[in-house]
């Protein structure tokens, strides 16, 4: 994205569709149209936060507009319009394809590695634990320096150093649980929250490059704001939101299609009365038509009676 794209982006975010100067694709469309993803005016499409990442699954079918995401972000301060209803059903049925994939993977790998005994299995487990914990915290502690937190990078620092002395003696252990030629082979797990493989050797580099990546944030933001939506979804069915919302979507509804029956009456009539009065000037026609044959008729056979006279 160029930088006049990224400046044209922050004033629709701003500003909305209001705004002057740019009668772009923003003013097609309004937020309430179904054309629009409503996920996306909720901040929540998988389209658009896994974008650019291993599991980009492509462009969003439908709209994405940063300004009428400004727009409805306006209008629910003071209106409630059931979306969060919309973007609730969208990521529940992505997230379970997503931990559908997350347990083939699973499945793949308890066929294709060795199997350990459950001593051995734990012992691994914990290893994949500790190695978690560095990378997540070396992640953080990469992000707070880059925000100037200083103290708080530090701090993480010590807990990552005191995390590696639990791992190497956790490392120790399962290697001697196993045979020599079994710890040599790669140890794969599948992180359960991206459904991405990892491994017992990976370094802590490696680790920090995953949790701190956009496909791992990109699935934590994801299944955070399922569980956020979640809770708002429930809340709001207690309070009876959606069925009220039902009703006045029925009521425009039938006044919609009272509105097209009255203008579809209007147009018959209309149409009724242009036929009549069609038939009626081409009755009339026909009459002068007759009338002029008539008037012309007679006036022939009298010619002819005057010349058979001799005239």
């Amino acid at each position: 994205m160029s930088a006049t794209e990224q400046m044209r982006a922050m004033l629709d975010q701003l500003m909305g569709t209001a705004r002057e100067g740019d009668e772009g694709q923003t003013s097609e469309y309004r937020f309430t149209d179904p054309q629009v993803c409503k996920s996306f005016l909720l901040d929540c499409c998988p389209h658009e936060i896994l974008a650019s990442t291993r599991m980009d699954i492509g462009q969003c079918p439908k709209i994405h507009r940063f300004a009428l995401r400004a727009d409805y972000s306006k209008a629910s301060k003071s209106k409630q319009y059931g979306y969060e209803l919309d973007a609730f059903e969208h990521l529940t049925q992505f997230v379970a394809e997503s931990d559908r994939r997350t347990e083939i993977a699973k499945k793949r790998l308890a066929e294709t590695q060795e199997e350990l005994s459950v001593e051995a299995s734990e012992k691994l487990n914990r290893v994949h634990e500790l190695a978690e914990a560095i990378g997540k915290k070396l992640a953080a502690a990469e992000t707070a320096g880059s925000e100037g937190n200083v103290e708080e990078s530090l701090k993480l620092m010590e807990e990552i150093e005191k995390i590696k002395k639990e791992k190497n003696a956790a490392e120790l252990e399962y290697k001697n649980s196993i045979p020599t030629s079994s710890y040599q082979q790669q140890k794969l797990r599948v992180c359960e929250v991206c459904s991405a493989y990892l491994g017992i050797q990976d370094n802590d580099r490696r680790l920090a490059d995953h949790f701190g990546g956009k496909l791992h944030l990109g699935f934590i933001a994801i299944r955070e704001k399922l569980e956020e939506l979640r809770k708002l979804v429930a809340e709001n069915k207690k309070k009876g939101v959606y069925e009220q919302l039902e009703l006045e979507k029925d009521k425009h509804k039938s006044r919609y299609d009272r509105d097209r029956r009255s203008r579809y009456d209007d147009d018959r009539e209309r149409q009724r009365r242009s036929r009549s009065r069609s038939k009626d000037r081409s009755f009339r026609r026909d009459n002068r038509r007759q009338e002029n044959r008539n008037r012309y008729g007679k006036s022939d056979r009298s010619s002819d009676r005057y010349h058979r006279n001799g005239y």
